[in-house]
């Protein structure tokens, strides 16, 4: 292969007029963690309360939960992004339509509507299997001392199941910033837009792709160490991780 590699091309003027290329990528992650920020928020507190819904003991609430989960679990994620940036407006009624299309960063938060209900539906089958993974004599024991359903999940169940799926859920907020990536497809300048821009404008495309490879490799990275480092703190004994 016949390939002039130039890294200096990192420190050139962008056309941009904003920066550098560098400038341009850093720019990139910047949208990349705060729309992973926003969808793991989103993806927690959605995926814990349908998780929470699918082992209640009303028949009602666990169809509503599993019907949630596969909907967004099964539908893939470019469309479901579409059909939030570009399908949904079009359903509004007409001044609401024209207050969400003129939006600043309207894709910015379709991504991270988009991406946090597809990766709730994830988290909430994590949720669920962590809470029917314990054993039934802890819900037993708060029945028994007076709890109500509420206070047996807020301070017994929970805070126990997310010990026990504290791994994979690791495994699914890595892999968050890896989707935010589909987010180009609807127009958000995130870090892959910007590695797309920069080789586009500059021609030098390996240099482009490697340096945004290099930027994904060291967040996830941090966010594995991180979440390794809290794991070995909150392992329960018995189960993957603990002693």
């Amino acid at each position: 292969m016949n390939y002039n590699w130039n890294w200096r091309v990192l420190f050139e003027q962008s056309p941009t007029g904003e920066g550098s290329y560098l400038h341009l990528l850093l720019t990139g992650m910047q949208w990349t963690l705060a729309t992973t920020g926003l969808v793991c928020v989103l993806a927690v507190l959605l995926g814990t309360a349908v998780g929470v819904a699918r082992t209640l003991p009303f028949a009602a609430v666990r169809i509503a939960g599993r019907c949630y989960v596969e909907i967004f679990r099964n539908i893939p994620l470019i469309v479901q992004l579409f059909l939030w940036y570009f399908v949904l407006p079009e359903l509004l009624p007409p001044d609401l339509a024209r207050w969400v299309k003129q939006l600043p960063s309207a894709s910015f938060w379709a991504a991270v509507i988009g991406i946090g209900l597809y990766m709730s539906a994830r988290v909430a089958e994590q949720v669920r299997s962590g809470i029917e993974s314990l054993p039934s004599g802890q819900s037993m024991a708060a029945k028994a001392v007076g709890f109500t359903i509420f206070q047996m999940y807020r301070h017994v169940l929970l805070p126990r199941a997310y010990r026990v799926i504290w791994p994979t859920l690791t495994t699914d907020l890595t892999n968050t910033v890896k989707a935010t990536s589909v987010a180009l497809t609807i127009g958000l300048s995130e870090l892959t837009a910007q590695a797309n821009a920069m080789q586009e404008f500059s021609f030098q495309v390996f240099e482009a792709f490697s340096a945004a490879l290099a930027i994904y490799f060291v967040v996830n990275m941090a966010m594995l160490m991180a979440m390794r480092r809290v794991e070995r703190y909150i392992a329960m004994p018995g189960y993957s991780g603990g002693r």
